[in-house]
Formats: structure tokens, C-alpha cells, sequence
């Protein structure tokens, strides 16, 4: 009877260990062309290669809005669960990426600013082409209107002034995207992955859901303002190395001492202090890794939490930490991301 209680039990963990979770892995695309910038393409075949791999080796692939309601009441996505995203509107999402995807009965969403579009800029999909994919059932979604550095004040600006334009800025985007496609999900990417706990208070005060450019699973733990993508792209649109992220796993970060990504003038090695849930976790093979830096391993000032901080400052920019660390029970690595955005010693940004 000892012995069969034992089995049992055995078999229940294993079970659990292997059921369903609130995890998924959302990736961001930008151009599916050959002819583009390298630093934000990936090129037909690869993407074909991609979507294909996700095809064969039992992936998931489900849509932002499923995904986000998963995530906001905490209920069971299917183990492997994966999200296609696209930003900006290039053309080369309905010219190239598109029938890959409808082959393959791939929902996704293309997350899209007014300007560019009203504009007519070379390269940009049209509202007509636009309409086309919202048509064929694609999620259309707010990147801003066009496409500003948000976080960023205007001259003499002040924080209520910002703050009027910044929201004037998201709604009209998003009327825009309701009055043009018939849509409207309430969901919001940051141009260039750029955001602030001031921003994030923006988009929650409307009810909106944000989405970064820091890569890692988003999970349990993850901020509905500000969940993580994986960027692929140039060197990062390798299936070796992409293989590894899309079997990610949400890093379960219970608590950080700092969220904010915006940098405080002159603190520009930013200590980061983690509270984790290490039960699935050995300590000792957490690693991190600090942009333009390489890698470091973490101090581990409990059983459960730890401290990274670069060894230099921090390079004026966008900048990430990232921190890895295998299963103990499952296959595929936990993720976690914390982007950094600092200016210039003298308060200018690098692009203005």
C-alpha cells in the first residue's frame, strides 16, 4: 500500500510539472524582407524556416488578445504557447510574411502608427492593405501615433503637459484605429521598446496593456504594462539560437527594487535587487548579462534574492540586464529582462 501511495503521488508531480501554465512567448517582428535594414529584418526564408519549426514541433501558436486575457486572470495556456507580433506596418508583412502565416492558420497582430500611414511612406502598408489583414481576422493595434520617443518631454514641457499630450497622443491613436479597421483591443507597444513607471500609470489609468522590447517569456509575475517580447531580427533570427527562446520560461520574479527603466541622472550602474521563486531553480546557475558588458554572475544576498550591477557605466541609450537560468523539471530556460534607458551626461538624448 506504501508503495502504490508512493507511485501515486510520483505520477501526480510529474503531472504537474508538465500541466499547462499561464506562460507564453511573444515574439516582435518588424520587416520580412531581404531589402531592408539588418537590425530589424529577418528575410522570407527565415521567417519561413521559423514558422515552420513552430509548425513541426508542437507549438502553440495563439493570439495577443487570447494570451492577454490568460495573463490578466491568471487561467492555463497550452504548454509552448506562442505569439506572433509585428510592428510599424511594413509592407512586407502582407506582401511576405502573410501567406507563410495563413498557410499555417498562424493568428498574429500588427501593431501600427497613423502618421506613417496617412503619410504614405515608402514601405508602409496602406489603409486599404490595412484593412486587408484586419479583414482576414489579423488583431490591429496602437504603437503611438507617430511613432514618437514618448518618455521623451517637448522643450520647456512640463510633467501635466507631457502627460496631456503623451494620452491625447495613445487615444487618438486608438479612435483612429477603431474608426479605420473597426477595431479597437486596448493594446499598446512602446515605440522602440521605450517606457517609463510614468508611462505605464498612462496606459493603466485607460485601461491599456503595454508591450516592451525587453526579450523573456511573460508569466505570472509579468507587469500587464509592460511585457516582454522576444526582438527578432538579424542576429537574433537564427533558428539555432531562437530555438532556445521560444521553449523560454518566465523568469518568476516575486519582487524588484527597481522597475522604472528611465535612469536618474548620473546613477548609471543601476543596482537591481530580485526576489525569486527558486523552488524550480538551482541558485548557483543563474546567470546574467549586462549589454556591451558580457556576462556576470549575480550576488546572492538570501536563498532567494540576488543582486546585479554593472562593473561600468551603463552606455547613454537603450540598454538591457538579462538573467538566465535553467529547469529544474522542464525543458527550456527562465528569462528575465530589465530594459534601461539613460541620456547623455548633459541631459540630451543621443537622437534628438
Amino acid at each position: 500500500m506504501v508503495k502504490k501511495i508512493a507511485l501515486l503521488l510520483a505520477v501526480f508531480s510529474l503531472s504537474v510539472l508538465h500541466c499547462d501554465a499561464n506562460a507564453v512567448v511573444i515574439l516582435q517582428y518588424h520587416h520580412v524582407s531581404e531589402n531592408t535594414p539588418k537590425s530589424t529584418s529577418v528575410t522570407p526564408s527565415q521567417f519561413a524556416e521559423q514558422m515552420q519549426y513552430l509548425a513541426d514541433n508542437d507549438f502553440t501558436v495563439i493570439s495577443l488578445t487570447h494570451a492577454v486575457e490568460s495573463l490578466k486572470h491568471n487561467t492555463a495556456l497550452d504548454n509552448n504557447s506562442i505569439v506572433i507580433t509585428f510592428d510599424d506596418g511594413y509592407e512586407s508583412i502582407i506582401n511576405n510574411a502573410a501567406p507563410i502565416l495563413v498557410a499555417h492558420q498562424f493568428p498574429y497582430t500588427v501593431f501600427i502608427s497613423v502618421a506613417p500611414i496617412d503619410a504614405g511612406f515608402k514601405g508602409m502598408m496602406s489603409w486599404q492593405d490595412i484593412n486587408t489583414l484586419s479583414e482576414q481576422g489579423v488583431t490591429i493595434a496602437n504603437h503611438s501615433w507617430g511613432h514618437e520617443h514618448l518618455i521623451r518631454r517637448q522643450g520647456k514641457e512640463t510633467q501635466d503637459q507631457w502627460q496631456i499630450r503623451v494620452e491625447d497622443n495613445i487615444l487618438s491613436t486608438e479612435a483612429e484605429i477603431l474608426k479605420r479597421t473597426g477595431q479597437s483591443v486596448k493594446m499598446f507597444a512602446y515605440p522602440y521598446g521605450e517606457y517609463t513607471n510614468k508611462l505605464e500609470a498612462i496606459l493603466a489609468k485607460h485601461g491599456f496593456v503595454g508591450f516592451g522590447q525587453q526579450s523573456g517569456a511573460a508569466g505570472e509575475y509579468a507587469s500587464l504594462t509592460a511585457l516582454p517580447r522576444f526582438p527578432v531580427a538579424n542576429a537574433f533570427a537564427d533558428l539555432a539560437s531562437l530555438t532556445v527562446k521560444f521553449s523560454s520560461l518566465p523568469m518568476p520574479v516575486i519582487k524588484q527594487n527597481i522597475s522604472d527603466p528611465l535612469l536618474v541622472s548620473g546613477q548609471w550602474r543601476p543596482k537591481l535587487v530580485l526576489t525569486l521563486d527558486t523552488q524550480d531553480i538551482y541558485p548557483h546557475q543563474v546567470m546574467c548579462f549586462i549589454q556591451g558588458q558580457g556576462a556576470k554572475k549575480p550576488i546572492w544576498l538570501s536563498e532567494n534574492r540576488l543582486s546585479i550591477q554593472a562593473s561600468s557605466d551603463l552606455a547613454p541609450g537603450r540598454s538591457r540586464y538579462n538573467c538566465t537560468a535553467p529547469s529544474k523539471t522542464k525543458t527550456g530556460y527562465y528569462w528575465f529582462s530589465q530594459a534601461w534607458i539613460r541620456p547623455q551626461d548633459n541631459g540630451h538624448w543621443l537622437e534628438e
